[in-house]
């Protein structure tokens, strides 16, 4: 194939959509201004596509956001707000009282591209999903490490995504794959500015420093994603998507919902370089990125979804007031915040003001300058500033203004000159509350006993019904809110039947585990089954079905034939 010569997507009138997703970091790179950081990468897709410059997450840590970027929902809403549901670590749960659960999604949540996939689109996701609930079989085409829009039918339009995993706070932990193979600095510590809620030390600039060189090296995976895309002619025709799932990285960065933890780098990149480097800095919140993907897909937007489309044929006219976002537990820590920004006000309203800020996360403390945070404390060397988040209290109301005074460190909701707008966002905080509801108001074992209907376990989907009508034969489930994913295997057709070529962009972490080029046996995909539709059948056929309600228990049939 020449150079250029589009394979994929180029039939349909429906556009290609394609995500590069990366971890915890916020817009620590030149295109936002940053003078240590060299993206040439970012820098280059900034140019040709449009800079937002005020987008913001939903939650300042992974899960409760990408469970919200997914679904188009707040996760307060839907019961996906502390992190994590699906406990790793037995002790984690030991503590808390709280068995690892997936999610009860009301019944009438998706997946945002079990949609697309209804509407034509082939859907991939290359590699990380961690949505606080194991998703349905319907959402993707593929997921795994081999998932990429490469393998779409010809002149059938995909929703591909790629994840980098390289800026992830693990990867500023002492024992790291990146520490093994990239042990050097590609940003020098002397040449970093420390942010004032930090002690000027050597432990924090290398910590600074490392989280800069991981941006700069998740810019050159980047920049092999987009040299892909050119090289399999996509790259022109394509919208193209760059962000992070939530600010941070760093301690009293990542898990906060200040601007350093919500507020993230956003790209987009338009088919044919239309509106190419323009700025937007209308005001944006995660929980819009699945309607806005819907719009531009040309799929009606769910009446459920809490976001508002931004671009697309069913952009909103009205432009956001405000975004929102909240922090519940965190691992074995529990707290319950809630924040409303504007232009330039950040109201935070605190339910436990008994607690410290400070959260004492076990897993943080895998970062080198966590522990010399704690001993500084201790032993009494940080100054006021840097003191505020280990005091024993924090206020109940906290009002910053955000363009004055970047870092937040002067709470104004004391201040009268301030009254108005503090009652502002006051009533827009509660308004929020009343419209999108707060499953924290209750415990989270509460939360999972409704779930669970007093059992100790998850309860199961109904089995899928079969129905034999003219034509051939329906499929229906009794769970109501149930996804239905189908196979149709021939006689001596195998489930497993296709071989794909594992590619990652993202040296280290998944790499270890299998190398890049491997080839991968991978199941043939779910098909999605839409109410009403007729499956031809003939003698021989085996069919498989998978009904499944998001935080149920899937259940899966065969039918011979």
């Amino acid at each position: 194939m020449a150079q250029g010569t589009a394979l994929w997507g180029q039939a349909s009138q429906q556009p290609n959509i394609i995500w590069i997703t990366c971890e915890d970091i916020s817009p620590y790179m030149s295109a936002y201004g940053d003078k240590v950081v060299r993206t040439p990468h970012i820098d280059a897709l900034a140019s040709e596509g449009v800079r937002f410059q005020s987008v913001y997450t939903t939650a300042g840590v992974s899960s409760p956001s990408r469970s919200c970027i997914i679904t188009g929902m707040y996760p307060m809403s839907i019961g996906t707000q502390h992190m994590r549901t699906l406990i790793e670590n037995p002790e984690v749960s030991k503590k808390i009282g709280v068995p690892s659960y997936s999610a009860v999604l009301p019944d009438y949540v998706k997946a945002f591209p079990e949609y697309l996939r209804l509407h034509g689109y082939y859907t991939t996701n290359n590699l990380k999903t961690d949505y606080q609930f194991v998703e349905p079989v319907t959402v993707w085409d593929e997921c795994g490490s081999a998932a990429t829009y490469r393998h779409a039918p010809e002149g059938q339009p995909f929703f591909s995504i790629f994840n980098l995993f390289i800026t992830h706070e693990s990867q500023l932990f002492e024992q790291s794959p990146y520490f093994d193979e990239h042990p050097e600095l590609l940003v020098d510590p002397a040449d970093v500015t420390l942010p004032p809620y930090y002690k000027d030390t050597e432990e924090a600039r290398r910590c600074m420093a490392r989280m800069l060189s991981n941006v700069q090296l998740m810019d050159f995976h980047l920049g092999q994603i987009i040299e892909q895309l050119k090289r399999d002619g996509v790259y022109d025709n394509s919208y193209i998507f760059f962000f992070s799932d939530h600010g941070g990285t760093m301690p009293w960065m990542k898990r906060e919902i200040l601007e350093r933890g919500t507020h993230i780098p956003f790209i987009v990149k338009f088919p044919k370089g239309a509106h190419a480097g323009t700025v937007n800095d209308d005001l944006i919140s995660s929980v819009d990125f699945a309607p806005t993907i819907l719009s531009l897909a040309g799929v009606d937007i769910p009446g459920h979804m809490q976001g508002q489309a931004f671009l697309g044929s069913q952009a909103s006219t009205e432009k956001r007031q405000y975004v929102y976002a909240a922090r519940d537990r965190l691992d074995e820590c529990y707290d319950r915040v809630r924040s409303v920004r504007d232009k330039r006000f950040r109201y935070i309203y605190n339910f436990m003001p008994d607690r410290p800020k400070y959260m004492n996360v076990t897993y943080r403390l895998g970062i080198p300058m966590m522990r010399e945070l704690l001993q500084l404390h201790e032993e009494g060397k940080l100054d006021a500033c840097q003191e505020d988040w280990f005091k024993p209290t924090k206020p109940q109301e906290e009002l910053y203004d955000v363009v004055n005074d970047p870092h937040e460190l002067h709470n104004l909701a004391g201040d009268p000159a301030y009254k108005g707008k503090l009652e502002e966002l006051r009533t827009a905080f509660r308004r929020w509350m009343d419209e999108v509801g707060d499953l924290s108001y209750m415990s989270e074992r509460e939360m999972i006993t409704n779930w669970w209907h007093g059992q100790n376990h998850a309860p199961l989907t109904a089995g899928p019904v079969l129905h034999n009508v003219a034509g051939g034969y329906t499929l229906s489930c009794p769970t109501k809110g149930a996804s239905i994913g189908y196979k149709i295997l021939k006689p001596g057709e195998n489930d497993v039947k296709r071989k794909a070529v594992r590619q990652s962009f993202d040296s280290g972490y998944v790499i270890r585990k299998q190398p890049n080029g491997v080839e991968e046996e991978t199941d043939t995909p779910w098909q999605v089954y839409r109410e009403g539709m007729v499956l031809s059948l003939s003698p021989g056929d085996r069919l498989l079905v998978n009904a499944k309600r998001i935080g149920y228990e899937e259940n899966v049939q065969t039918f011979n034939f």
